[in-house]
């Protein structure tokens, strides 16, 4: 039963969609409707500069961190039916950020709530991860080719670091969901027409030239 609670609760923090909650708060706006229509950080530093969108960023990682680390301490304390549940805490908090219950199912593509998760489950190679991740950002100005590399990243280093064969492919999970949200971005990044951090885009998604 408390497993079962612990992975519903984690959907549920998932599904605070802070971008939005943000967007509507302080600009009246559905970040929904503008720009990528994304709730992610990178259409919010479009709509409310880099400052508000290192917040969300902030935030959309804890959420990750927060469902994941609970589900751990309730796994030393042996509330839970094995350490798959804290696994599934990881798949389902992402399907929160991304599918979130209380804004009709539509939310970001969840790569820093990935990241808040591999925070909670391996503190150090995430944040190696992490720190490629920026550099490729800072190298292309590409935030998507950077998240997508993230993604892909993940069950290779789970690899790397010996984890059990489950974490691999709660890794491979996870980087296929985060791959599959960014697949419009793929297809503009081969067409060379994938927005890059710092541009302005119209409601419709287009470029500001």
């Amino acid at each position: 039963m408390i497993s079962l609670l612990t992975v519903v609760i984690a959907y549920l923090i998932g599904s605070v969609s802070i971008g939005y909650l943000f967007a509507r708060w302080f600009k009246g706006v559905d970040i929904r409707k503008q720009g990528s229509g994304n709730t992610g950080a990178t259409n919010i530093s479009r709509l409310m500069g880099f400052k508000m969108a290192v917040l969300v960023l902030i935030l959309d990682a804890l959420k990750g961190f927060i469902a994941v680390h609970l589900a751990l301490l309730f796994l030393r304390r042996d509330l839970l039916a094995g350490e798959w549940v804290v696994l599934l805490c990881g798949v389902v908090v992402i399907a929160g950020h991304n599918w979130p219950l209380y804004f009709n199912f539509k939310g970001g593509r969840g790569a820093a709530t990935m990241l808040g998760v591999f925070l909670a489950l391996i503190p150090v190679p995430a944040l190696i991860v992490f720190a490629v991740v920026v550099a490729i950002i800072a190298a292309t100005r590409y935030v998507s080719l950077g998240s997508i590399a993230g993604a892909a990243a993940i069950p290779v280093t789970m690899i790397i670091i010996d984890k059990p064969s489950e974490y691999f492919y709660f890794g491979l999970l996870i980087s296929f969901v985060i791959i599959f949200q960014h697949r419009e971005n793929i297809k503009r990044l081969i067409k060379g027409k994938e927005s890059k951090l710092g541009e302005k885009l119209t409601a419709q998604g287009k470029r500001v030239k």
